[in-house]
Order: C-alpha cells, then sequence, then structure tokens
C-alpha cells in the first residue's frame, strides 16, 4: 500500500457503502456544497482544467473540455451519461468504485451536471453488477432524502435527477455514441462523429459522458484543488490510475498509483512479482483491445504517452500478468476471438476482418500454420484500424501487433517448426515417458483419462500419441518427473 495513493478509491474498503453517514463522515456531499454555494459553472470548470484530470475510460481526453463543450451548446435541455459500462475481461475498477463508494459517483456527477447546465442523469451500468447496482439505487434513495439529489439542493436554483439504466452487456456499447443508442432503445452501435455528443448526443441534446473513476475524483479536485491534483503523476498524464492487476501475480486486486509509476513498481513492489517464481513475460495493457508489453519495457513510465509508443494502451485500466508459460500467439488469439465476438457488425472491417484475423491464428495454433501468415496477419491489421467506425475495431488489432512485433520467433516457431515455445497449444505438444526416470509405479496410468499409457508395474511406462489428448494429468501426478512434454 505505501506506493499507492488513493483518490477514486478513497473510501473503498474503509466505510460501509449502504451507509449515507459514513460517507459524510469522509467529507462526503462537501464539495457539492462548494460547488453550489460558492463556485459558478465555469470556476467549476476551470478547477477541472487546471487538475489535468483525463477520462479515466481509456482515451484520456481532457475532462474540462468535454465539460466545456457541452455547457457551450446552446440547446437545452442538456445530460450527463456516466458510463458504467466496464467490458474488459480482468477489470473491476468502475464496479469496485460502484459497489465501495456510490456516493463519490453521484456527487461527481452532480458537480459535472452543474457545471455543463444539466438536469438529468443517467448511469449506463453493466446489468452483470447486480450488487452495484443494488446500492448505487440505494445511495440514491439516501442522497435524495437528505436533499443532496432531486430540486433546489442546498437552498439554490439547481435541480438534478439521477436514474439507472441497465446495459445487456455489449462491449461496444464502452462507446460513447454506441452507449448512447442503446441508452434510445437502439442497437448499441456506434455513430459517425462529427457532431460529437456535446453538441448532439442523447435524443440529438447537448451530452456528456464521463465514466466511473473520473467522476470519482471530481469532489476530491474541488475539495483539495486542482493544482493539489496535478501535482501528481507527469507532464502529460496528472493525477493517479486505478489498475486491476490480474494474471500470473502473486498480489491480485485494484492498485491505484499516481501516473509516472514504472510497470516493474507495480507489478512486482506492488504485485508482489510472478506466481511460483516464475520469469515474467509480458503485460496486457489495455483490455482485448491493448497490446502486450514484453520483459524489456518493464521500466516504461505509466502515462497515456509512454504506454502508447509501446503500441499499448492504458484503455480503462486492465493490467495482466503473464509468465513463461503463457503462448504469446494464442493469447492474441484468446483477446481477437473477444473483440471479434463483441463486434456490433456495423463497419466491414470490424466485422470480417477480425473474423478472418481469427481464423488465421486459429489455423497457427492448430499447427496448420503457411508462409506468408504472420505478413497477412500485419496487412489485416492495419486495414481494420483504417476502416473502423470505432475505437473496438481500431484498437482490436492491438494485441496481434503487438505479439508479433515483440514475439515474432513464437509466431515462427509455430508456423515453420510446428512447435508452441510454451508448450500450451495442444497440438503442436507431445508428452513422452523418460525411460531413465520412469519406475513403473503406474501412477500415471491410473490417472489418465483416456488410459493412453501402458505398462506393467516396475517397468518403463509408453504413452500412446494416438490416444493421448494430451491434457498433462500425467505430469501433473508423476513425482519422478519422468512426463517430459515437448
Amino acid at each position: 500500500m505505501k506506493k499507492q495513493t488513493r483518490i477514486a478509491l478513497r473510501n473503498c474498503g474503509n466505510i460501509n457503502p449502504e451507509s449515507i453517514t459514513d460517507n459524510e463522515e469522509k467529507g462526503g456531499y462537501e464539495a457539492l456544497r462548494k460547488v453550489l454555494t460558492e463556485m459558478t459553472p465555469e470556476e467549476v470548470i476551470e478547477e477541472i482544467k487546471k487538475s489535468g484530470l483525463a477520462g479515466r475510460g481509456g482515451a484520456g481526453f481532457p475532462t474540462w473540455f468535454k465539460w466545456n463543450a457541452a455547457r457551450s451548446s446552446k440547446e437545452d435541455p442538456k445530460y450527463l451519461i456516466c458510463n458504467a459500462d466496464e467490458g474488459d475481461p480482468g477489470a473491476f475498477m468502475d464496479r469496485a468504485i460502484i459497489e465501495g463508494d456510490p456516493h463519490s459517483l453521484i456527487e461527481g456527477m452532480l458537480i459535472g451536471a452543474y457545471a455543463i447546465g444539466a438536469s438529468e442523469a443517467v448511469v449506463y451500468v453493466r446489468a452483470e453488477y447486480p450488487l452495484a447496482i443494488i446500492r448505487l439505487n440505494k445511495a440514491i434513495s439516501q442522497a435524495e432524502e437528505k436533499g443532496y439529489l432531486g430540486k433546489n439542493l442546498f437552498g439554490t436554483n439547481f435541480s438534478c435527477h439521477i436514474r439507472i439504466k441497465a446495459g445487456a452487456g455489449a462491449f461496444v456499447c464502452g462507446e460513447e455514441t454506441a452507449l448512447i443508442e442503446s441508452l434510445e432503445g437502439q442497437r448499441g452501435m456506434p455513430r459517425l462523429k462529427p457532431p460529437f455528443p456535446a453538441a448532439k448526443g442523447y435524443w440529438q441534446k447537448p451530452s456528456n459522458i464521463n465514466n466511473v473513476e473520473t467522476f470519482a475524483n471530481v469532489a476530491w479536485i474541488i475539495l483539495n484543488g486542482g493544482e493539489a491534483f496535478s501535482a501528481m503523476g507527469t507532464q502529460d498524464s496528472k493525477g493517479t490510475k486505478v489498475f486491476a492487476l490480474t494474471g500470473k501475480i502473486n498480489k491480485g486486486g485494484l492498485v491505484e498509483i499516481p501516473m509516472g509509476k514504472t510497470l516493474r513498481e507495480v507489478i512486482y513492489d506492488i504485485g508482489g512479482g510472478i506466481k511460483e517464481n516464475k520469469r515474467f513475460k509480458a503485460v496486457q495493457m489495455g483490455g482485448p483491445s491493448g497490446g502486450c508489453i514484453p520483459e524489456d519495457y518493464l521500466d516504461t513510465v505509466i502515462d497515456y504517452k509512454k504506454l502508447s509508443q509501446t503500441g499499448a494502451i492504458m484503455g480503462s485500466g486492465g493490467m495482466v500478468v503473464m509468465d513463461e508459460t503463457n503462448c504469446m500467439v494464442d493469447m492474441a488469439r484468446f483477446f481477437l476471438d473477444f473483440t471479434a465476438k463483441e463486434s456490433c457488425g456495423k463497419c466491414i472491417h470490424c466485422r470480417i476482418g477480425t473474423k478472418r484475423m481469427l481464423e488465421i491464428l486459429n489455423r497457427i495454433v492448430d499447427g496448420k500454420g503457411r508462409d506468408g501468415d504472420i505478413e497477412l496477419l500485419e496487412e489485416m491489421c492495419y486495414s481494420i484500424k483504417d476502416g473502423s467506425l470505432c475505437g473496438l475495431g481500431q484498437t482490436a488489432p492491438n494485441p496481434v501487433l503487438t505479439t508479433i512485433k515483440y514475439f515474432r520467433n513464437e509466431y515462427e516457431a509455430h508456423i515453420y517448426q510446428r512447435k508452441c515455445p510454451a508448450k500450451q497449444c495442444k497440438l503442436l505438444i507431445t508428452y513422452r515417458i523418460d525411460e531413465e526416470r520412469c519406475i513403473g509405479c503406474r501412477v500415471c496410468a491410473r490417472n489418465c483419462p483416456v488410459n493412453a499409457i501402458s505398462g506393467n508395474l516396475k517397468e518403463v511406462h509408453v504413452i500412446d500419441s494416438e490416444l493421448c489428448t494430451k491434457c498433462g494429468k500425467c505430469m501433473e501426478v508423476c513425482r519422478f518427473k519422468a512426463v517430459v512434454c515437448e
């Protein structure tokens, strides 16, 4: 914890999330009181500008700029929307904030609504987060009872209501215009931009969209000043960022660090290093649309610019750690399988291109790769990036591009040698029993689910490769390390 600085997560685990009194004792709604009684909307936006707060949903776009654009729009009514549609595999930052401190989200949204001039706000949250929805509903009711939410807040002319929309779990609805389409009852498919949501958003009215973590920082910034927030981080990326640390790591979970820490500090000092003291191989940054960063880049500084230079992205904060047992070709296939299934189908490049790329990767891990497959994959990656309308298609090729860039030798081994260096692709590995180590104890034969191992007691055993399903059970149970995977 000593290397962490908790702002968005400041109350998570320290209060009862279902008690508004606990939140008030931690200074809850004091920032809202200050904003409504002492500050103009322009002053609020200026304070957010001083902080350097950028959208924590992945794009890293300046929050103040979006707020100012929505405020400057002449049409009414205006809408404020919270994107809580967190779809990255292994990511649970937004969920933890809503479940652990829902009032920080409500307060941040109310401040944002005041800044842009909105009287209605919506939280678009995944239906797969039932506890988050229950606690947020309870927090909304408590805030209304206390007079923090509703009409004429703190005796002013400002009124605002918040409602919840449960989304069906479409990954593409993390893109703001697809989210708006879903809110309106349409299929979640992205719109062409411009016009941007600040001008034509929800019901074609000026709208502002930020994610949960972004709003969770707002009250702290108002109470402590924008300069205090901007003092943390780097020149290009201010403040702190929450990451979901998962994978082959000793201490997985949520971490919040000032921008500017290195990947090595997060993985080894905060996360406790790799499980079973195995060798670090790569870290997947930015979810299924992110990139894989190898060991040579462990000292990369965590900020938007430096991470993008590696081919990865900050994303919403997923950080999946991989060790020497992970096959990078198979990892690229795994993430592309996810994005191909989640494509909304609107863009031909994304709808068909990801499918064709996935077919090539499936062939490679099945030992049927062809000469020229790597070059074809690269060509398709750039075509999909250039031809896709939204961030899903534009970033879907990242896992493939970065694994080819940093682990090309593994692709070549799969294609030309019909071998998986990490020994994970079942059709490219074989099991055999070492004659010098086998004592004929029959433990492997008794545990083989398909009876592929033969041999008498105290005699060297043999694995029938035709019957073997390569489940690895024999290697797991052998105490003499006589089973060898090749």
